[in-house]
């Protein structure tokens, strides 16, 4: 299967891996839930080159995962924001940090720390069960055919 197939396989990673699965998307979508909107923000926080810059834009747009928005007339200047449904995106960039925070950090520490508004703790996000509000791991859950699969083994 070639690379540009992949949106069309059944299995909802592939199709997340056709929009966001490049290193520059990833970034772009860091700095975005890291407050970057303008388009030489995101650049000089990246270091990605424009074409592909304009590239990545234009595909999280198209996936109405970024929209941009006029917030100047004059002369007319755009930033982009995160929609619904990118900032939905916000536990796979989070959860990719832990994952870096855990094995890929140094000795001079984590990057970045999560701060939780309200109690105002250093925090780390867990993934807890939607139906009993138990933290799982990846040994805790099994997996079956959901609906589309079962129609596409038919």
């Amino acid at each position: 299967m070639r690379w540009n197939e992949i949106g069309s396989v059944t299995c909802s990673v592939a199709r997340t891996l056709s929009v966001i699965g490049d290193r520059w998307t990833l970034l772009i979508l860091r700095d975005a839930f890291l407050g970057v909107r303008r388009f030489e923000d995101f650049q000089s926080a990246s270091g990605v080159t424009r074409h592909v810059l304009v590239d990545r834009l234009r595909k999280l747009e198209h996936h109405k995962i970024l929209r941009r928005i006029k917030y100047q007339e004059h002369p007319p200047r755009l930033e982009y924001r995160l929609t619904d449904k990118g900032t939905d995106l916000y536990a796979v960039v989070v959860s990719m940090t832990r994952w870096g925070d855990k094995y890929m950090s140094d000795k001079k520490g984590v990057p970045l720390e999560l701060v939780h508004k309200d109690c105002g703790h250093v925090m780390s996000p867990e993934l807890v069960c939607s139906e009993c509000d138990e933290r799982i791991a990846a040994r805790d859950v099994r997996t079956r055919p959901g609906p589309a699969l079962k129609r596409a083994r038919k």
